[in-house]
């Protein structure tokens, strides 16, 4: 048997994925992030991307969009808390192409600081989801 580790993938909303992994990659803070089985303990933010779980028996990874959240590793058990996560056989590219052109517009239009910061935030985050279907894509 295949060494494992749990894995839990929560955000506001709800429960995205718990479930025992042999492997879990997801964009941290400094760059990719790939975790194993009773790897050191750790704890870090994570940027808007894909996070890819290698579940034991099943070809396909599974697939989760994060746009932000924590990171906390335990030599069994990785938990990520995510601002906001869609599994990946939900997304939809129409609505990141959207919130990508009102973020685009918000950053144009914008009437102070913070409305740019709030704008940039909602672009990397359409932009990173919209670069997560395309990931999703090649996978298949």
């Amino acid at each position: 048997m295949a060494h494992t580790i749990h894995v839990d993938v929560v955000s506001a909303e709800a429960s995205i994925f718990s479930g025992e992994a042999e492997f879990v990659a997801l964009p941290g803070e400094a760059g990719e992030l790939g975790i194993f089985p009773k790897h050191t303990p750790l704890i870090t933010r994570i940027r808007p991307g894909a996070v890819r779980i290698k579940v034991p028996g099943q070809a396909e990874e599974e697939f989760v969009f994060v746009a932000g959240g924590i990171l906390e590793v335990q030599p069994n058990a990785v938990t990520v808390l995510a601002d906001t996560a869609i599994r990946g056989r939900d997304l939809d590219e129409a609505k990141a192409l959207e919130a990508k052109k009102q973020a685009e517009e918000l950053m144009v239009n914008r009437t102070s600081e913070i409305d740019y910061a709030r704008a940039q935030a909602e672009l990397a985050a359409a932009v990173a989801q919209l670069a997560a279907i395309a990931k999703l894509r090649q996978k298949r």
